[in-house]
């Protein structure tokens, strides 16, 4: 049986989707909840599943119109609904499907997308300290 094989079970190895997910959304969840009124948190909470389902769906219909041999969705279509914030239904749906799991190039644009996320996240929660730090750099370089 190979790591990337399904178990006896039937059930496939590899990393548990929903833990990942979890711990990545720990941030950003942290950021709205610093910066967003109460009620706006439930908006958001709406929002981003709203995003992350239909991501999760787009990724199941790629799968299977490849399955089939049929028309596929850009895979810039799946990336920008993951920059949109559906990155967590699009790690689920590459887990679930197995689906994009092993092209190179496009797991290292979408993981990019994911760390921009946590970049934002989190600097917000420190002020924008490095991007204000980033900028004034750049600033100083060009001048």
């Amino acid at each position: 049986m190979t790591a990337r094989g399904p178990q006896a079970d039937g059930k496939h190895r590899g990393t548990p989707a929903w833990g990942v997910v979890g711990l990545l959304l720990v941030l950003p969840a942290a950021a709205a909840v610093r910066w967003l009124p109460r009620e706006g948190w439930v908006m958001a909470g709406v929002g981003w599943f709203s995003l992350s389902l239909f991501t999760f769906l787009a990724y199941r219909s790629d799968k299977r119109r490849a399955e089939r041999g049929e028309w596929r969705i850009p895979e810039s279509t799946l990336h920008l609904a993951a920059l949109l914030g559906g990155w967590p239904g699009a790690l689920v749906a590459q887990r679930v499907f197995r689906h994009k799991t092993a092209k190179w190039s496009f797991q290292g644009v979408f993981w990019a997308m994911v760390l921009l996320h946590q970049y934002v996240a989190a600097d917000s929660l420190f002020g924008w300290r490095i991007t204000r730090g980033i900028f004034s750099f750049v600033r100083g370089w060009l001048a």
